[in-house]
């Protein structure tokens, strides 16, 4: 792994400036690094630049993220309610706690069968947008983007739910090198919501 402090440090400011994924501000910030060539591989991984997002955050934000996380956590509950026939898993800014109000909320759907969770939001009268995310080396996944209201931060918020298959859930809850998960059910929202309470 390239651990470039320079690129880790542009790709922390571009997460939490523009709301970008990891994976876009990485390769953003190499190329107006000038390192075009940086190959996916040679990139830093996304733990060390996570890592960097908190320091920013700490020194550039303390006075603002802490309440924007929590409005974000709180209609992430809303949703994963709505949607708990689904087997809901919160992931991203929002699970890890590194979110601001420019993040996208991240919410996985296990589903027996995807398009039952689609149908659900038609039958909601839910509008949403359809894409296929290409994944190197996987399956493409089905992802739903919407926008929801988050009357906590008077403004409208992207969600975005990838319709996985019920069988990758065993696998999606293994913990990073550090022992931290990726992503959580409604359960463990609902004690970590309890938790930042106290």
């Amino acid at each position: 792994m390239n651990a470039d402090p320079e690129i880790i440090a542009a790709a922390a400011r571009l997460v939490v400036e523009e709301g970008l994924d990891y994976g876009s501000a990485k390769r953003k910030a190499a190329r107006a690094l000038g390192r075009r060539h940086e190959r996916r591989g040679a990139l830093p991984d996304n733990e060390a630049v996570e890592d960097e997002v908190r320091e920013y955050l700490a020194l550039f934000c303390a006075d603002t993220q802490p309440a924007e996380l929590r409005a974000l956590r709180e209609l992430a509950r809303v949703w994963m309610q709505r949607l708990a026939e689904f087997r809901p898993h919160l992931a991203g800014a929002v699970w890890r706690g590194t979110a601001t109000r420019l993040s996208v909320v991240q919410i996985e759907l296990y589903c027996d069968d995807p398009k039952s969770a689609e149908i659900a939001l038609v039958n909601a009268g839910v509008d949403y947008d359809s894409a296929v995310l290409e994944r190197s080396g996987r399956e493409p996944v089905n992802v739903l983007t919407l926008a929801a209201p988050c009357r906590a931060l008077g403004e409208t918020m992207t969600l975005q739910l990838s319709l996985l298959d019920h069988d990758d859930l065993r696998g999606a809850l293994k913990p990073d090198n550090r022992g931290r998960s990726w992503r959580g059910d409604l359960a463990a929202l609902e004690r970590m919501l309890a938790e930042e309470k106290r």
